[in-house]
């Protein structure tokens, strides 16, 4: 049986722009599932750069970036540094 995976940090509230969203709907992609990799550390295909500052961050409390392909369309999911109080799903070019 799959466990659930092992929550990170809190996202605080979960915002979704009109471009990720329309995006998310016309492929039937829960965000949830997106949220899921994130919250769990799957930063998706960010850089070694960026992975590492993810990994700090986890520490810090500094800002989180994962970023996701959908339809060949790059997603990022962000929360914000702490407090931890929003986690936003946008295109990458709405950034």
């Amino acid at each position: 049986m799959n466990q659930p995976p092992k929550l990170h940090f809190s996202p605080g509230e979960i915002v979704a722009t009109r471009g990720a969203d329309t995006l998310l709907r016309e492929q039937n992609l829960h965000p949830i599932r997106l949220l899921a990799r994130h919250l769990s550390g799957d930063w998706g295909e960010v850089g070694a750069e960026d992975a590492r500052a993810n990994e700090a961050a986890l520490q810090t409390g500094a800002r989180l970036l994962s970023v996701y392909m959908v339809a060949g369309v790059k997603l990022f999911v962000i929360t914000e540094a702490e407090p931890r109080a929003v986690t936003t799903i946008l295109l990458a070019d709405e950034y």
